[in-house]
């Protein structure tokens, strides 16, 4: 077996899009910064997220059973950092302009695109729960055409092509 330095080196050169995963319900306001989201399937459309059980935020999240990815553009790196920093979760969402889709969970107004979802399963694995969430609605910023991802622990900003009609 491998230690767990060599593994995250190596996980450390898989590049990853950058999200704040937000949640708001009867346990109340969480968000955190995450590179670990996947997509699942998408019939039915479902993604999973993965979160350290020892975070404070847990069992918020797990109580709310809702939560939205909120994909960054190349220019929220000041949002991933904050999200993912010592701020307290109201100094987080103070930051920037933050409406609600169908769950109730913060939907970040300008990111690249927000993916609000219900908890359908968790599964535990070694310190994390891997949260598989069904979408319940998705809302694209159509103006955006840059994102913002983590490769070799360092934010990239991502800009897309764009084809000539």
């Amino acid at each position: 077996m491998i230690d767990p330095l060599s593994f995250r080196d190596g996980m450390s050169r898989l590049i990853g899009a950058v999200t704040v995963i937000t949640t708001d319900g009867p346990a109340g306001q969480g968000g955190f910064t995450a590179s670990a989201v996947c997509s699942v399937t998408d019939d039915p459309p479902m993604l999973l997220v993965c979160m350290n059980r020892n975070s404070r935020q847990h069992n918020v999240f797990s109580s709310n059973g809702v939560l939205c990815v909120n994909v960054l553009t190349a220019d929220q790196e000041t949002i991933s950092r904050t999200f993912s920093g010592a701020a307290t979760v109201q100094e987080r969402f103070q930051i920037d302009r933050w409406s609600v889709l169908e769950t109730g969970a913060p939907a970040l107004e300008n990111a690249l695109v927000n993916f609000d979802a219900r908890i359908v399963q968790t599964i535990e694995a070694g310190t994390h729960s891997i949260f598989l969430c069904g979408i319940v609605s998705v809302r694209v910023e159509p103006e955006v055409h840059s994102g913002l991802a983590y490769y070799a622990r360092k934010y990239h900003p991502i800009a897309a092509h764009r084809r000539e009609e």
